[in-house]
């Protein structure tokens, strides 16, 4: 198993090489990366706010029914959202969400490509697939998933607060107040950390998976499920090795 592991490792880094190199048409390449910045982004939008102003609803619900003492100030909960939010709900649950609709997008994709001999057509024509076909996925995620985070935070932060005040956990002016006290903008820098790291993640298994698949529809399936799941278990790894070196 270890050893099947570093065989793939090898065969990801040689498939990253292969796909940095100079595109041979910067306006092509321009229109691809477009492309999937809007399949990335605009097209995982709808899903991320759904499940980010429910993820801060329901924190902020939890979190003031744990904090029961009088002794506690009311604005507490809200600081606990903020950073709970910032630090782990959104990056993390976010990005593990979008590891099986884009990841999956991607290896499909890739996949049905490789099986209907589309990247073998391209390749006869003297394209660099991997370039063509990889590079534009990894930069559009690098620069979305980021944005995504921060659209995240900022609507699970405002569902937190719509949830204080229908609820009456908290007035406006105490969730304000928990708000802005104690906020360290580090917090701010560990999450893009976050959301940088597993918009490579997402990224680059699904490609490579995608891209080697062999066979026909059975072994698309197949590859799509497992790059979601390898993905994931890849965030959750790379979410511990991250919060043991910066925080």
């Amino acid at each position: 198993m270890i050893k099947r592991g570093f065989e793939h490792f090898g065969r990801i880094l040689l498939m990253l090489k292969g796909s940095i190199s100079k595109p041979e048409n910067l306006k092509v390449y321009w229109k691809e990366f477009m492309a999937q910045c809007g399949d990335i982004g605009l097209g995982s939008l709808p899903i991320v706010l759904i499940i980010s102003i429910f993820l801060g609803m329901v924190f902020t619900i939890q979190a003031a029914y744990q904090l029961v003492s009088p002794l506690i100030p009311k604005q507490v909960v809200a600081g606990i959202v903020r950073d709970s939010t910032i630090l782990e709900l959104s990056p993390t649950v976010i990005c593990i969400v979008l590891a099986g609709v884009v990841g999956s997008k991607i290896a499909s994709e890739l996949g049905n490509m490789r099986v209907s001999e589309q990247i073998d057509a391209l390749e006869i024509m003297g394209i660099n697939t991997k370039t063509y076909l990889i590079l534009p996925k990894i930069l559009a995620s690098m620069f979305m998933i980021p944005c995504l985070i921060i659209v995240s935070i900022a609507i699970s932060i405002w569902g937190g607060y719509l949830a204080g005040m229908f609820s009456h956990i908290l007035t406006r002016q105490q969730f304000e107040q928990g708000l802005t006290t104690g906020f360290v903008p580090y917090n701010l820098f560990f999450a893009m950390a976050k959301a940088f790291t597993f918009s490579l993640i997402i990224s680059i298994i699904p490609s490579y998976y995608g891209y080697y698949v062999e066979g026909g529809a059975l072994e698309i399936g197949k590859a799509s499920t497992t790059a979601v799941i390898v993905s994931c278990v890849l965030i959750l790894c790379a979410d511990y090795g991250l919060s043991i070196l910066l925080l």
